[in-house]
């Protein structure tokens, strides 16, 4: 089913996905149904012509060897690799590669496909630092069958090329894969075909999931564009049309073709020289920042170590700047086997560190015994409102940011003034999962009450509403994509005593435009897993507000 369905086809669908919750989502963890024949769950022994391929890493640096692991049904195949870029440029290639099927594990997304190395390449030092598609081409019946991996070229150690270091959403990434069956979220093997079982351990030495590196431009997001008429059933394009073609249900919940793709093409398209670098390289190294002015961070960074938050804090505390345009910072992660695994419970009781080590436990950030607010490194949380416009959260919001302080040097030239509202639907950037803080307002101004770790210098400049999830308001005959009993459910095992106050209420918040300064530096944080998509279709207010900050930003 496409976005050009009828409405009555469009109200059909979700008719079509039965639901279930759990009678008591304190007792139990709720069960959600979008675990459902039709998704593509990609792993060997699907019956179809298979071709994938991944690497050691995800991040190299100039002469590092990239060791390629593949496997095909096909008798032969090809690689090559892209930089993907306003104008691709393919800088390495080979064909006529003979192609081999491996035994791949059940739980390869737990412990890795164990795939032998097909063959190698060093990166050349005169490729230009960016992400590079490492595209797996075979040929059936006539026909070109491709799947994507990629390769991040960063820039020479210590050696920046431009003042702006655009960071990709690495673990982000790791969380939301789901090739070979299951992610930080579903696919776990259960006796309920009705449960969503999530793995807490991920491995990246196995392929990525289809969509998540390359898709059509005109792909549906993590958002509705449309809004809803008086009855309409809740929708969420993005799954209907990856049930219909074939593509990952997570296609566009995280990385490269749904946010930093098109952030990157656009910042190319104005003149912004950027290095790229991975969180991997922030976790590995704390110094991965030294020499940069600006470090950007766009779309989806739900997921962090934290060594990761080690090394942007230092960073911004000797005099950089953070330019955030992202949503939904929440999970501490921990990488185990030298990197090779991402581990995140959630469930703080289930992570076996619980009573030995709870600094480090996987959970969200604002859990009080790691004592590490989110808040303090991105001035905003993910644990403050987080949905809108995303199936029936929020569903006929404006889908824009509304202006409170017209007057504050991020918005210099746009003539937005007190009350506007920007980047409204169909646009919507202020959509999916967005970020916000505790807040009251004293005479028309919103300001943080600080009691979620809020820093002192957080100036609030523009706001949405948001909810902690979808409310049931169809006693579950509707599939819905972020259930608010879960939202309740994991904060009931949190806070066992009782939730703080700014947590308490009935699941309701806001996603915020913010800025700050921390040490000698600054953040500027548009807390929004959607504000690319302003960038990505013109709007002039988005453009230019992005363009001030990391103008401001260019220097230290």
């Amino acid at each position: 089913m496409t976005e050009a369905s009828t409405d009555s086809s469009r109200r059909r669908f979700t008719d079509e996905l039965p639901h279930r919750v759990s009678a008591s989502p304190t007792a139990a963890r709720p069960r959600y149904a979008w675990s459902i024949p039709g998704f593509l769950e990609e792993k060997p022994g699907m019956g179809l012509p298979e071709a994938w391929c991944y690497t050691d890493r995800y991040s190299y640096r100039p002469g590092d060897v990239v060791q390629i692991h593949t496997h095909t049904t096909a008798g032969t195949y090809s690689l090559r690799l892209v930089r993907d870029s306003v104008t691709p440029e393919t800088v390495w290639s080979q064909t006529g590669l003979p192609g081999a099927a491996h035994p791949t594990p059940d739980d390869a997304y737990e412990v890795g496909c164990g795939w032998p190395v097909a063959t190698q390449f060093t990166i050349d030092p005169a490729w230009r630092s960016g992400l590079y598609l490492l595209i797996i081409t075979i040929e059936e019946d006539g026909r070109l069958i491709e799947r994507e991996h990629f390769v991040v070229v960063a820039p020479p150690v210590g050696r920046p090329r431009s003042p702006y270091a655009l960071v990709l959403t690495t673990s982000t990434l790791i969380a939301y894969n789901d090739w070979g069956g299951a992610n930080h979220y579903r696919g776990v093997p259960s006796d309920d075909p009705w449960e969503d079982i999530p793995s807490a351990r991920l491995s990246i030495e196995r392929p990525i999931a289809r969509g998540m590196l390359k898709k059509p431009d005109e792909a549906p997001r993590s958002t509705n564009p449309q809004t809803p008429v008086m009855g309409e059933l809740p929708r969420h394009p993005a799954y209907e049309w990856a049930h219909a073609h074939g593509y990952s249900r997570h296609h566009s919940d995280a990385f490269w073709a749904t946010y930093e793709r098109p952030f990157a093409h656009w910042a190319e398209r104005h003149g912004f020289d950027l290095d790229f670098l991975t969180q991997h390289d922030l976790h590995d190294d704390q110094s991965a920042l030294d020499g940069y002015s600006c470090a950007i961070f766009v779309g989806h960074d739900e997921y962090w170590t934290a060594q990761m938050r080690d090394t942007v804090d230092a960073f911004v505390d000797a005099g950089g700047h953070v330019a955030r345009f992202a949503g939904n910072f929440l999970w501490q992660v921990r990488f185990e086997e030298d990197g090779r695994v991402q581990v995140c419970y959630k469930d703080p009781p289930s992570d076996p560190l619980y009573e030995s080590d709870p600094v480090h436990v996987t959970t969200a950030w604002d859990w009080p015994p790691i004592g590490r607010p989110g808040a303090e490194t991105m001035g905003l949380t993910g644990l403050a409102g987080v949905y809108n416009r995303y199936g029936s959260a929020v569903a006929r919001g404006s889908g824009g940011f509304t202006v409170y302080r017209p007057s504050h040097w991020a918005l210099e030239g746009t003539a937005l003034g007190y009350g506007d509202v920007f980047g409204s639907a169909p646009v919507a950037i202020a959509a999916f999962e967005v970020d916000g803080c505790d807040y009251t307002f004293r005479h028309g101004l919103p300001y943080p009450t600080h009691a979620d770790g809020t820093p002192d210098t957080v100036t609030i400049i523009a706001m949405c509403p948001a909810t902690f999830g979808e409310f049931d308001l169809w006693q579950g005959r509707v599939p819905l994509g972020a259930p608010v009993a879960e939202a309740q459910f994991l904060l009931d095992r949190m806070y066992p005593e009782g939730r703080p106050a700014h947590l308490a209420g009935d699941g309701y918040g806001a996603g915020m435009v913010v800025e700050y300064q921390r040490g000698r530096g600054s953040v500027f944080c548009a807390g929004s897993c959607e504000w690319v998509n302003g960038l990505r279709l013109g709007d002039e207010f988005t453009e230019a507000i992005t363009l001030n900050v990391l103008r401001a930003f260019g220097s230290r």
